[in-house]
Protein backbone atom coordinates (compact mmCIF):
# COMPACT_ATOMS: atom_id res chain seq x y z
CA UNK A 1 0.00 0.00 0.00
CA UNK A 2 1.18 3.48 -0.82
CA UNK A 3 1.54 5.73 1.85
CA UNK A 4 2.59 9.33 1.35
CA UNK A 5 1.92 11.77 3.94
CA UNK A 6 2.02 15.94 3.51
CA UNK A 7 2.29 17.81 6.91
CA UNK A 8 3.03 21.24 7.40
CA UNK A 9 3.33 22.50 10.87
CA UNK A 10 3.75 26.57 12.43
CA UNK A 11 3.66 27.63 16.04
CA UNK A 12 0.46 24.63 16.97
CA UNK A 13 -1.31 24.83 14.32
CA UNK A 14 -0.88 21.85 11.99
CA UNK A 15 -2.36 20.43 8.76
CA UNK A 16 -1.86 16.79 7.67
CA UNK A 17 -3.30 15.17 4.83
CA UNK A 18 -2.57 10.99 4.46
CA UNK A 19 -2.70 9.58 1.02
CA UNK A 20 -5.54 6.79 0.82
CA UNK A 21 -5.30 3.93 -1.81
CA UNK A 22 -7.78 5.29 -4.60
CA UNK A 23 -6.64 9.10 -4.14
CA UNK A 24 -4.58 10.25 -6.80
CA UNK A 25 -1.32 12.46 -5.81
CA UNK A 26 -2.78 15.47 -7.62
CA UNK A 27 -6.19 15.25 -5.47
CA UNK A 28 -4.38 14.44 -2.35
CA UNK A 29 -2.13 18.10 -2.71
CA UNK A 30 -5.21 19.75 -3.53
CA UNK A 31 -6.64 18.56 -0.29
CA UNK A 32 -3.65 19.58 1.88
CA UNK A 33 -4.10 22.75 0.00
CA UNK A 34 -7.61 23.10 1.21
CA UNK A 35 -6.46 22.19 4.84
CA UNK A 36 -4.20 24.65 4.70
CA UNK A 37 -5.78 27.18 3.68
CA UNK A 38 -9.00 26.25 6.40
CA UNK A 39 -6.44 26.15 9.03
CA UNK A 40 -5.12 29.67 8.44
CA UNK A 41 -1.48 29.34 7.50
CA UNK A 42 -1.09 30.89 4.40
CA UNK A 43 -2.53 34.44 6.01
CA UNK A 44 -0.19 34.09 8.92
CA UNK A 45 2.33 33.48 7.08
CA UNK A 46 2.09 36.57 5.12
CA UNK A 47 1.28 38.44 7.83
CA UNK A 48 4.25 37.35 9.58
CA UNK A 49 6.59 38.75 6.26
CA UNK A 50 7.34 41.96 7.04
CA UNK A 51 8.24 43.14 10.81
CA UNK A 52 5.08 45.56 11.51
CA UNK A 53 5.83 48.06 14.77
CA UNK A 54 3.76 48.14 17.64
CA UNK A 55 1.90 51.12 18.46
CA UNK A 56 2.89 52.69 21.34
CA UNK A 57 1.15 53.50 24.19
CA UNK A 58 0.71 56.77 23.40
CA UNK A 59 -0.67 56.65 19.98
CA UNK A 60 -3.10 53.68 21.49
CA UNK A 61 -4.66 56.54 23.67
CA UNK A 62 -4.72 59.22 21.64
CA UNK A 63 -6.55 56.88 18.58
CA UNK A 64 -8.94 55.84 21.56
CA UNK A 65 -9.57 59.34 22.25
CA UNK A 66 -10.25 60.43 18.46
CA UNK A 67 -12.82 57.64 18.42
CA UNK A 68 -14.61 58.53 21.63
CA UNK A 69 -14.78 61.87 20.55
CA UNK A 70 -16.01 61.24 17.03
CA UNK A 71 -18.76 58.87 18.46
CA UNK A 72 -19.99 61.40 20.82
CA UNK A 73 -19.89 64.49 17.50
CA UNK A 74 -22.10 61.77 16.19
CA UNK A 75 -24.75 60.99 18.78
CA UNK A 76 -24.91 64.51 19.59
CA UNK A 77 -25.41 65.03 15.81
CA UNK A 78 -28.32 62.97 15.73
CA UNK A 79 -30.01 64.14 18.83
CA UNK A 80 -29.80 67.67 17.50
CA UNK A 81 -31.35 66.29 13.72
CA UNK A 82 -29.02 67.65 11.71
CA UNK A 83 -27.96 64.13 10.62
CA UNK A 84 -30.56 61.25 10.10
CA UNK A 85 -30.61 58.13 12.07
CA UNK A 86 -29.35 54.74 10.67
CA UNK A 87 -31.93 52.03 9.48
CA UNK A 88 -30.94 48.97 11.43
CA UNK A 89 -31.59 46.31 9.24
CA UNK A 90 -32.95 42.93 10.46
CA UNK A 91 -32.76 39.75 8.55
CA UNK A 92 -35.47 38.01 10.19
CA UNK A 93 -38.42 40.47 10.01
CA UNK A 94 -40.61 40.26 7.02
CA UNK A 95 -42.49 43.11 5.48
CA UNK A 96 -45.58 44.57 6.20
CA UNK A 97 -47.44 43.92 2.75
CA UNK A 98 -45.78 41.41 0.90
CA UNK A 99 -46.02 42.21 -2.54
CA UNK A 100 -48.23 39.80 -4.69
CA UNK A 101 -46.70 37.36 -7.05
CA UNK A 102 -47.23 38.10 -10.37
CA UNK A 103 -47.33 35.49 -13.61
CA UNK A 104 -44.88 36.51 -16.26
CA UNK A 105 -46.20 39.44 -19.05
CA UNK A 106 -49.23 40.31 -16.33
CA UNK A 107 -47.87 43.28 -15.08
CA UNK A 108 -46.43 44.56 -18.12
CA UNK A 109 -48.26 47.05 -20.29
CA UNK A 110 -49.36 45.85 -23.98
CA UNK A 111 -47.72 48.26 -26.85
CA UNK A 112 -49.63 49.12 -29.54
Amino acid sequence: MDKAVLSCALMAIQAEVVKSGSETSLSTIRKFSRRVQGAGLVKTLRARRYFARDASKTVKKKRALKLLKRRDEYRRLIKEGKMAEPQRRTHYSRPENPKPSTAFGEATPIAR
